[in-house]
């Protein structure tokens, strides 16, 4: 059974240029007022996140932190 790929969220410092928007294909890129990128999406595995991760490097920025997101659960209270 394959499990569905984890929201991640990957921030690095300074703002990504739109030129290489493609190159994150299926990420969000969402420029933060703070001087950050934040890309956003569905990563399918880990080999997948260290390719995205090497992309990062391979740009020269500096990642500044990378994490997973929570899907919403249902509220238990409803």
């Amino acid at each position: 059974m394959s499990e569905s790929p984890i929201i991640y969220q990957i921030r690095i410092e300074g703002h990504l240029s739109s030129q290489w928007a493609g190159w994150f294909e299926g990420l969000a890129i969402t420029l933060e007022a703070d001087g950050h990128t934040l890309l956003t999406g569905p990563v399918a595995d880990q080999a997948a996140l260290h390719g995205l991760l090497k992309k990062v490097r391979d740009l020269g920025m500096a990642l500044v932190s990378v994490s997973p997101v929570k899907p919403n659960l249902p509220d238990p209270t409803q």
